[in-house]
């Protein structure tokens, strides 16, 4: 047990306690500040997303309603981590309850299924504009664009349910209920079970097959196609203008994919519990702030409402000052 932790009571309910990332209180403070600075720019650059998506009707096509919902889902990725993990730093060691961890973990695994299968929608939406262009208004419409999304979710949720149902029907040995991790996700929570953990942990494999590398696979194909198509463009200043659209979302893929990946499809002998809090930590937080800094820096059409949003609102606001004197 980690100094600082408290004694846990054996004989109650099954509690867990988050291991803390220090017990210095200036580290404390510092981790604390940092980590709820970025929080802070998450919700505000992603919020700015979602905002903009549905205030500009020059945004009401398919792509940015996908990209929407993706900033959406970042947002309540994060929030369902974030808050525990600060209350945690400041007052560490306090217990959480068994459904409390069990209730993180599947809105965990939702929101984050939810993200890599809205990664792929989106794959499938650059390849049916830049391969199908013609076709893409009678292809994307709104009523497909929307059962996608409803079907994404639903499929993370059905998965995820499955998944922490099963992990929680495990008996946890009572004096090994400190989760060496800020949350709780499958891996770390699984290590305290004292019973056979086999099935739980090929059922976690196929999850993780299903959430990470067949919507991996299938944006790996949509890209191939895309890549032809573009190549087939004469003119450079078409072939530049057709890969800036796909820039931003590979490189958010790339950083999704390749850490989750790294913490759920890999063998639990060969995993390190500090490597796994490490990546946690990627995705929980560096994913998420780069996906709407990536996307408004990249893409003139988001700046250029942000621009026109923050404008009005300071004309609105200079108009009324005036007014008032």
């Amino acid at each position: 047990m980690v100094a600082g932790s408290p004694v846990l009571n054996q004989s109650g309910p099954p509690e867990f306690v988050f291991r803390v990332f220090t017990t210095v209180p200036e580290f404390q403070a510092l981790l604390f500040l940092l980590f709820l600075l970025l929080y802070l720019m998450i919700l505000a650059g992603n919020t700015a997303i979602v905002w903009a998506v549905c205030t500009h009707s020059c945004l009401r096509t398919p792509m940015y309603f996908f990209l929407s919902n993706l900033s959406f889902v970042e947002i309540s990725y994060t929030t369902v981590v974030v808050p525990l993990m600060l209350s945690n730093i400041v007052g560490a060691g306090k217990p959480i309850p068994l459904a409390g961890c069990g209730a993180q973990m599947f809105f965990f695994l939702t929101f984050g299924g939810a993200d890599c299968f809205l990664l792929a929608i989106m794959a499938y939406d650059r390849y049916v504009a830049i391969c199908h262009p013609l076709r893409y208004t009678v292809i994307m419409t709104q009523p497909l664009c929307i059962q996608m999304v409803v079907c994404a979710v639903g499929l993370a949720v059905f998965l995820s349910l499955q998944l922490t149902s099963l992990i929680f029907t495990l008996p946890f040995c009572g004096h090994l209920r400190e989760i060496n991790h800020f949350l709780c996700d499958v891996p770390p929570v699984l290590r305290l079970a004292c019973a056979d953990i086999r099935l739980h942990q090929a059922v976690l494999y196929v999850v993780g097959i299903l959430v990470l590398t067949v919507p991996f696979l299938l944006i790996c194909v949509s890209y191939v196609f895309i890549a032809s198509a573009i190549l087939r463009i004469r003119s450079g200043e078409g072939r530049r203008r057709a890969f800036s659209t796909c820039s931003s979302h590979i490189t958010v893929v790339l950083l999704q994919y390749g850490f989750c990946a790294l913490v759920y499809l890999r063998p639990q002998s060969s995993s390190s519990v500090d490597e796994d809090r490490q990546f946690a930590l990627v995705y929980t937080f560096v994913t998420p702030l780069l996906n709407p800094l990536i996307y408004t820096l990249r893409n003139k059409d988001v700046k250029g409402a942000l621009k026109k949003a923050i404008g009005c609102k300071g004309t609105a606001e200079a108009l009324s000052g005036f007014r008032g004197t």
